[in-house]
Order: structure tokens, then sequence, then C-alpha cells
């Protein structure tokens, strides 16, 4: 891990905002491609790492972005927790109003329980549409991280940048199955499933 740091810290903030998405689109890939091994997955078994990803998630946005939100509003005299609560507020409306306009269809629900607009789209592309609008803050989130680091924000460091990447990682492996078997399931080839699981 150490050495992933300095390496890290030699490079310019913005090279390392694209590694680190690139990396976490590659894990994607890779979660992806176990379609190509397996025709189906245990529902008990998707379900448990889909949990596991939601853990990991939580606990990335805590410490790399929230708590140092927190500490940045104390040092600058603010309340410490308005900044970070307003920050969280304005990125649950903008999913609330993306999950509510953007046609979409959650993995594994029937159908008919489509969201958004109404639309004639075949279920396999609402349901890449779906983990489009999940991935869209994940992205966000890294760069901001890279960001603080290239504007010298002392919260922000590389550390909690590469720790944010990682954990987004860890948690896209499951994500890339969670998208590829169903479309197989669906009858989508097994390239054309890896393809949009990725």
């Amino acid at each position: 891990m150490e050495t992933i740091l300095r390496f890290f810290e030699s490079i310019d903030p913005v090279w390392g905002a694209l590694l680190a998405t690139t990396f976490t689109w590659l894990v994607t890939a890779a979660g992806a491609a176990v379609v190509f091994f397996f025709k189906t997955l245990s529902r008990t078994w998707l379900d448990g790492m889909l949990g596991f990803t939601g853990g990991v998630m939580i606990a990335a946005s805590f410490w790399s972005l929230l708590a140092p939100s927190i500490d940045m509003s104390a040092r600058m005299g603010m309340i410490e927790w308005l900044p970070p609560a307003i920050g969280f507020g304005a990125g649950a409306l903008f999913i609330y109003v993306l999950d509510r306009f953007v046609p979409h269809l959650h993995i594994n629900f029937d159908p008919s329980a489509k969201e958004g607009l109404e639309t004639n789209w075949r279920r396999s592309t609402l349901l890449i549409l779906a983990i489009t609008l999940h991935n869209i803050p994940e992205g966000l989130a890294v760069g901001v991280l890279f960001g603080g680091v290239a504007a010298g924000i002392p919260e922000a460091s590389i550390g909690g940048a590469v720790a944010l990447a990682l954990g987004i990682g860890l948690q896209n492996f499951p994500e890339g199955i969670a998208v590829s078997m169903p479309l197989r399931r669906l009858g989508v080839s097994r390239r054309r499933s890896f393809f949009y699981g990725q």
C-alpha cells in the first residue's frame, strides 16, 4: 500500500484521478467478466455480495468525504455539521431527481416496476441506465477528492483519495456481476452482457 501511495504522491493529482477511476472501471469489468465463467449465480450469494458492497460504500463515504468535510468546516469556524449536511442533502436531491426522470429498472425487479418517465425501452436498457445513475456520484466523489488534493486543501489527502478509489473498486466487482448476470438471464449474449456490465 505504501508503494501505491508513493506512486500517487509522485504524479499530478489530475493523472491520479484518471488512474484511480480507470482502476474502478477495471474492477467493474472484472466483475462483469464472471458472465464468461458461470451461467447463473445463487440469489443468496449475490445478495451477500451486494450487502457487502453497500457497507463498503457507506464506510468509504464517511471516512473519505464526510469526516474530512466536518473537520474542514470546524477549522473554517463554521457550524461543523452544516456544510456536509447541505452537500449530503444536495447530492440526495440530485439522485432523487435523476431517479424520478431518467427511465430505469432496478436489478431483479419485475419489468412492470420500471421507474422514471414512461418509455418503451427494453428491460436491459433500463437496467443499464440504473447502474449508470449509480456510477455518476462514484466518479464525482473520486474526482472531488483528487481535486481537493490538487487545490491544496489540507483535509484532502492522497491517502484518502486512494482509499476511496480502492473502496469504490472493491464494491464495483459485485456490481459488475449484478449487471452482467441478469442481462445474461434475459437472453443477452455473454459478450454483450460483459460489455454492458462494465
